[in-house]
Protein backbone atom coordinates (compact mmCIF):
# COMPACT_ATOMS: atom_id res chain seq x y z
CA UNK A 1 0.00 0.00 0.00
CA UNK A 2 1.80 3.47 -0.88
CA UNK A 3 0.63 6.18 1.56
CA UNK A 4 0.44 9.64 0.05
CA UNK A 5 3.06 11.92 1.92
CA UNK A 6 2.52 15.80 2.34
CA UNK A 7 5.39 16.25 0.06
CA UNK A 8 2.45 14.14 -2.93
CA UNK A 9 0.18 16.94 -1.59
CA UNK A 10 2.20 20.00 -2.22
CA UNK A 11 3.20 18.35 -5.54
CA UNK A 12 -0.49 17.77 -6.41
CA UNK A 13 -1.34 21.34 -5.76
CA UNK A 14 1.46 22.61 -8.47
CA UNK A 15 0.38 19.68 -10.84
CA UNK A 16 -3.00 20.90 -11.27
CA UNK A 17 -3.47 24.37 -10.88
CA UNK A 18 -3.99 25.21 -14.40
CA UNK A 19 -6.46 22.51 -14.27
CA UNK A 20 -8.99 23.51 -11.33
CA UNK A 21 -10.24 26.64 -9.78
CA UNK A 22 -9.33 27.71 -5.95
CA UNK A 23 -12.96 27.87 -5.03
CA UNK A 24 -14.16 30.76 -2.96
CA UNK A 25 -14.82 30.70 0.78
CA UNK A 26 -18.17 32.25 1.28
CA UNK A 27 -20.29 32.73 4.80
CA UNK A 28 -23.64 33.14 6.10
CA UNK A 29 -24.98 35.58 9.31
CA UNK A 30 -28.25 33.77 9.03
CA UNK A 31 -26.61 30.32 9.03
CA UNK A 32 -24.05 31.00 11.55
CA UNK A 33 -27.06 31.93 13.95
CA UNK A 34 -28.65 28.72 13.39
CA UNK A 35 -25.80 27.12 14.25
CA UNK A 36 -24.18 28.82 17.03
CA UNK A 37 -21.10 28.88 15.77
CA UNK A 38 -18.87 30.48 12.51
CA UNK A 39 -19.00 28.61 9.53
CA UNK A 40 -16.91 28.87 6.56
CA UNK A 41 -17.96 27.24 3.70
CA UNK A 42 -15.44 26.05 1.49
CA UNK A 43 -17.58 26.17 -2.13
CA UNK A 44 -16.41 23.09 -4.25
CA UNK A 45 -19.41 23.03 -5.63
CA UNK A 46 -18.07 25.39 -7.94
CA UNK A 47 -14.77 23.78 -8.46
CA UNK A 48 -14.24 22.44 -12.97
CA UNK A 49 -16.68 19.92 -13.69
CA UNK A 50 -18.71 20.70 -10.20
CA UNK A 51 -17.20 18.93 -7.41
CA UNK A 52 -14.03 18.80 -5.65
CA UNK A 53 -13.09 15.65 -7.26
CA UNK A 54 -11.43 17.87 -10.29
CA UNK A 55 -8.55 17.77 -7.80
CA UNK A 56 -7.99 14.35 -7.25
CA UNK A 57 -8.91 13.01 -11.04
CA UNK A 58 -6.34 15.81 -12.27
CA UNK A 59 -3.40 14.77 -10.29
CA UNK A 60 -4.07 11.56 -11.36
CA UNK A 61 -4.13 11.97 -14.75
CA UNK A 62 -1.95 14.69 -15.36
CA UNK A 63 0.94 12.39 -13.06
CA UNK A 64 1.09 9.61 -15.52
CA UNK A 65 3.81 9.36 -18.25
CA UNK A 66 2.78 9.21 -22.15
CA UNK A 67 2.90 5.71 -22.43
CA UNK A 68 0.54 5.14 -19.52
CA UNK A 69 -1.74 8.20 -20.82
CA UNK A 70 -1.98 6.47 -24.26
CA UNK A 71 -3.76 3.70 -23.07
CA UNK A 72 -6.47 6.02 -21.37
CA UNK A 73 -7.66 5.41 -17.99
CA UNK A 74 -10.71 4.35 -16.79
CA UNK A 75 -12.99 4.47 -13.31
CA UNK A 76 -16.28 3.10 -11.52
CA UNK A 77 -18.79 6.24 -9.82
CA UNK A 78 -21.80 7.16 -8.89
CA UNK A 79 -21.28 10.43 -10.88
CA UNK A 80 -18.38 12.97 -9.71
CA UNK A 81 -15.46 11.17 -9.92
CA UNK A 82 -16.95 9.93 -13.09
CA UNK A 83 -17.64 13.54 -14.42
CA UNK A 84 -14.16 14.82 -12.87
CA UNK A 85 -11.79 12.27 -14.75
CA UNK A 86 -13.76 12.59 -17.88
CA UNK A 87 -13.01 16.13 -17.66
CA UNK A 88 -9.31 15.90 -16.89
CA UNK A 89 -8.84 13.26 -19.01
CA UNK A 90 -10.32 15.61 -22.00
CA UNK A 91 -7.94 18.09 -20.72
CA UNK A 92 -5.16 15.86 -21.69
CA UNK A 93 -6.72 14.13 -24.61
CA UNK A 94 -6.61 10.75 -23.40
CA UNK A 95 -9.76 7.83 -23.70
CA UNK A 96 -11.71 7.43 -20.80
CA UNK A 97 -14.36 4.81 -19.83
CA UNK A 98 -16.58 5.14 -16.66
CA UNK A 99 -18.80 2.43 -15.18
CA UNK A 100 -21.51 4.22 -13.81
CA UNK A 101 -25.14 2.73 -11.37
CA UNK A 102 -27.76 2.68 -14.06
CA UNK A 103 -29.67 4.80 -10.60
CA UNK A 104 -27.20 7.12 -11.34
CA UNK A 105 -28.93 10.87 -11.78
CA UNK A 106 -29.28 11.18 -15.52
CA UNK A 107 -27.54 14.98 -15.10
CA UNK A 108 -24.14 13.22 -13.94
CA UNK A 109 -24.65 10.48 -16.73
CA UNK A 110 -25.02 13.41 -18.92
CA UNK A 111 -22.07 15.22 -17.80
CA UNK A 112 -19.71 11.93 -18.37
CA UNK A 113 -20.63 11.70 -21.97
CA UNK A 114 -20.22 15.40 -22.28
CA UNK A 115 -16.39 16.02 -21.53
CA UNK A 116 -15.99 12.63 -23.75
CA UNK A 117 -16.24 9.61 -22.04
CA UNK A 118 -17.91 6.24 -22.34
CA UNK A 119 -20.38 5.04 -20.20
CA UNK A 120 -20.87 1.70 -19.12
CA UNK A 121 -23.84 0.68 -16.79
CA UNK A 122 -24.17 -1.75 -14.18
CA UNK A 123 -26.55 -2.28 -11.29
CA UNK A 124 -26.38 -0.36 -8.46
CA UNK A 125 -24.40 -2.48 -5.92
CA UNK A 126 -20.62 -2.67 -5.12
CA UNK A 127 -20.37 -6.39 -6.72
CA UNK A 128 -21.78 -5.36 -9.51
CA UNK A 129 -20.14 -2.06 -10.00
CA UNK A 130 -16.40 -4.24 -9.58
CA UNK A 131 -17.67 -7.02 -12.00
CA UNK A 132 -18.62 -4.63 -14.86
CA UNK A 133 -15.31 -2.92 -14.13
CA UNK A 134 -13.09 -5.72 -13.92
CA UNK A 135 -14.59 -6.28 -17.58
CA UNK A 136 -13.85 -2.82 -19.02
CA UNK A 137 -10.07 -2.86 -17.54
CA UNK A 138 -9.91 -6.25 -19.30
CA UNK A 139 -10.73 -5.00 -22.52
CA UNK A 140 -9.49 -1.75 -22.59
CA UNK A 141 -5.86 -2.07 -20.41
CA UNK A 142 -7.14 1.41 -19.17
CA UNK A 143 -5.00 2.95 -15.97
CA UNK A 144 -7.46 2.83 -13.22
CA UNK A 145 -7.78 5.23 -11.34
CA UNK A 146 -9.95 4.43 -8.02
CA UNK A 147 -12.64 7.20 -6.89
CA UNK A 148 -11.27 7.52 -3.95
CA UNK A 149 -8.51 4.30 -2.24
CA UNK A 150 -5.81 6.10 -4.47
CA UNK A 151 -2.80 7.59 -3.45
CA UNK A 152 -2.82 10.38 -6.11
CA UNK A 153 -6.31 11.03 -5.34
CA UNK A 154 -5.93 11.37 -2.10
CA UNK A 155 -2.83 13.84 -2.45
CA UNK A 156 -5.30 15.48 -4.83
CA UNK A 157 -8.36 15.77 -2.67
CA UNK A 158 -6.01 17.15 0.05
CA UNK A 159 -5.14 20.17 -1.70
CA UNK A 160 -8.73 21.86 -0.85
CA UNK A 161 -7.96 22.06 2.73
CA UNK A 162 -4.33 23.94 2.18
CA UNK A 163 -6.31 26.42 -0.10
CA UNK A 164 -8.66 26.56 2.96
CA UNK A 165 -6.50 27.11 5.82
CA UNK A 166 -4.65 29.43 3.57
CA UNK A 167 -7.42 31.40 3.30
CA UNK A 168 -9.65 31.44 6.89
CA UNK A 169 -7.52 31.78 9.85
CA UNK A 170 -7.75 30.41 13.50
CA UNK A 171 -9.74 27.51 12.64
CA UNK A 172 -11.06 25.01 15.28
CA UNK A 173 -12.54 22.37 13.45
CA UNK A 174 -13.09 21.37 9.93
CA UNK A 175 -16.13 18.83 8.29
CA UNK A 176 -16.38 16.93 5.62
CA UNK A 177 -19.32 14.45 3.86
CA UNK A 178 -17.95 10.88 3.99
CA UNK A 179 -18.52 7.76 1.59
CA UNK A 180 -15.57 6.46 0.77
CA UNK A 181 -13.10 8.47 2.44
CA UNK A 182 -11.02 10.05 -0.47
CA UNK A 183 -11.87 13.95 0.85
CA UNK A 184 -11.68 13.39 4.37
CA UNK A 185 -8.41 11.50 3.73
CA UNK A 186 -7.41 14.12 1.52
CA UNK A 187 -7.86 16.54 4.87
CA UNK A 188 -6.47 14.16 7.49
CA UNK A 189 -3.28 14.37 5.01
CA UNK A 190 -3.32 18.22 4.99
CA UNK A 191 -4.38 19.11 8.39
CA UNK A 192 -2.83 16.73 10.18
CA UNK A 193 0.87 17.77 8.77
CA UNK A 194 -0.05 21.68 8.32
CA UNK A 195 -2.64 22.72 11.09
CA UNK A 196 -2.20 19.66 13.77
CA UNK A 197 -4.48 21.23 16.12
CA UNK A 198 -7.43 21.35 13.78
CA UNK A 199 -9.86 18.96 14.46
CA UNK A 200 -11.28 16.66 11.81
CA UNK A 201 -15.26 15.20 11.62
CA UNK A 202 -17.10 13.91 9.09
CA UNK A 203 -20.69 13.64 8.37
CA UNK A 204 -22.54 10.61 6.80
CA UNK A 205 -26.20 9.58 6.17
CA UNK A 206 -27.95 7.62 9.02
CA UNK A 207 -29.07 5.12 6.09
CA UNK A 208 -25.54 4.63 4.88
CA UNK A 209 -23.72 4.71 7.89
CA UNK A 210 -21.04 1.90 7.32
CA UNK A 211 -18.23 4.74 8.12
CA UNK A 212 -19.21 5.49 11.49
CA UNK A 213 -19.82 1.87 12.23
CA UNK A 214 -17.00 1.21 10.79
CA UNK A 215 -15.24 3.83 13.42
CA UNK A 216 -17.02 2.33 16.57
CA UNK A 217 -15.81 -1.06 15.46
CA UNK A 218 -12.30 -0.42 14.87
CA UNK A 219 -12.48 -2.41 11.29
CA UNK A 220 -14.28 -1.54 8.19
CA UNK A 221 -17.57 -2.60 7.82
CA UNK A 222 -19.48 -1.87 4.45
CA UNK A 223 -22.73 -2.16 3.08
CA UNK A 224 -23.36 -3.08 -0.66
CA UNK A 225 -26.05 -0.80 -2.13
CA UNK A 226 -26.99 1.62 0.44
CA UNK A 227 -30.05 3.64 0.15
CA UNK A 228 -30.08 7.62 0.45
CA UNK A 229 -30.84 10.90 -0.98
CA UNK A 230 -27.27 11.59 -0.68
CA UNK A 231 -26.36 9.41 -3.47
CA UNK A 232 -22.72 10.34 -3.43
CA UNK A 233 -21.66 8.86 0.01
CA UNK A 234 -22.89 5.48 -0.55
CA UNK A 235 -19.88 3.55 -1.17
CA UNK A 236 -17.91 1.89 2.04
CA UNK A 237 -14.65 2.81 3.11
CA UNK A 238 -10.94 1.11 1.91
CA UNK A 239 -7.63 -0.07 3.02
CA UNK A 240 -6.15 3.30 2.22
CA UNK A 241 -9.03 5.70 3.48
CA UNK A 242 -9.73 3.64 6.97
CA UNK A 243 -6.35 4.13 7.45
CA UNK A 244 -6.61 8.12 7.47
CA UNK A 245 -9.59 7.87 8.84
CA UNK A 246 -8.67 5.81 11.90
CA UNK A 247 -5.83 7.73 12.87
CA UNK A 248 -7.00 11.10 12.61
CA UNK A 249 -10.64 12.31 12.89
CA UNK A 250 -12.17 13.08 15.97
CA UNK A 251 -15.76 11.90 15.26
CA UNK A 252 -18.26 10.23 12.50
CA UNK A 253 -22.03 12.54 12.97
CA UNK A 254 -25.22 11.00 10.79
CA UNK A 255 -28.13 12.67 10.22
CA UNK A 256 -31.10 11.96 8.98
CA UNK A 257 -32.74 12.03 5.42
CA UNK A 258 -34.87 14.93 6.42
CA UNK A 259 -31.95 16.74 8.02
CA UNK A 260 -29.94 16.31 4.99
CA UNK A 261 -32.86 17.97 2.93
CA UNK A 262 -33.41 20.41 5.40
CA UNK A 263 -29.89 21.92 5.14
CA UNK A 264 -29.46 21.73 1.41
CA UNK A 265 -32.78 23.90 1.24
CA UNK A 266 -30.95 26.09 3.66
CA UNK A 267 -27.89 26.52 1.57
CA UNK A 268 -30.01 27.17 -1.78
CA UNK A 269 -32.23 29.78 -0.21
CA UNK A 270 -30.08 31.61 2.22
CA UNK A 271 -26.71 31.05 0.64
CA UNK A 272 -27.87 31.19 -3.02
CA UNK A 273 -25.56 28.54 -4.68
CA UNK A 274 -26.56 25.05 -5.76
CA UNK A 275 -25.39 21.81 -3.87
CA UNK A 276 -26.31 18.33 -4.13
CA UNK A 277 -27.48 16.37 -1.26
CA UNK A 278 -24.06 15.23 -0.04
CA UNK A 279 -22.63 18.42 0.01
CA UNK A 280 -25.53 19.42 3.26
CA UNK A 281 -24.92 16.35 5.12
CA UNK A 282 -21.71 17.85 6.72
CA UNK A 283 -24.12 21.26 7.73
CA UNK A 284 -26.88 18.78 8.77
CA UNK A 285 -24.70 17.42 11.05
CA UNK A 286 -23.26 20.52 12.47
CA UNK A 287 -26.89 22.08 13.09
CA UNK A 288 -27.56 18.64 14.76
CA UNK A 289 -24.28 18.76 17.43
CA UNK A 290 -24.69 22.42 18.77
CA UNK A 291 -22.77 21.17 21.87
CA UNK A 292 -19.55 19.93 19.16
CA UNK A 293 -19.63 22.81 16.94
CA UNK A 294 -21.03 25.68 19.97
CA UNK A 295 -18.81 28.75 19.67
CA UNK A 296 -16.42 27.44 16.99
CA UNK A 297 -14.94 28.30 13.88
CA UNK A 298 -15.65 25.62 11.62
CA UNK A 299 -14.59 25.19 7.81
CA UNK A 300 -17.46 23.25 6.08
CA UNK A 301 -16.38 21.53 2.37
CA UNK A 302 -19.02 21.56 0.24
CA UNK A 303 -18.20 18.70 -2.00
CA UNK A 304 -20.29 19.59 -5.33
CA UNK A 305 -23.09 21.14 -7.22
CA UNK A 306 -24.23 18.15 -9.71
CA UNK A 307 -27.85 17.77 -8.98
CA UNK A 308 -30.66 16.87 -11.48
CA UNK A 309 -33.05 19.83 -11.47
CA UNK A 310 -36.18 17.03 -12.79
CA UNK A 311 -35.63 15.41 -9.42
CA UNK A 312 -35.02 17.84 -6.70
CA UNK A 313 -35.18 15.51 -3.19
CA UNK A 314 -38.35 18.23 -1.93
CA UNK A 315 -40.22 17.97 -5.19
Amino acid sequence: MIIPTLDDMLAAHERIKPHVHRTPVLTSSHVDGLAGAQLFFKCENLQKAGAFKARGASNAVFGLSDAEAARGVATHSSGNHGTCLSYAAGRRGIPCTVVMPRTAPQAKKDAVAGYGARVVECEPSVTSREATFAEVVAETGAEFVHPYNDPRVIAGQGTCAKEMIENVESLDAVIAPIGGGGMVSGTCLTLSNLAPNIKIYAAEPEQADDAARSFKAGHIIADDAPETVADGLRVPLKDLTWRFVKSHVTDILTVSEQEIVDAMKLIWKRMKIVVEPSSAVPLAAVLKNPDVFAQKRVGVILTGGNVDLDKLPWL
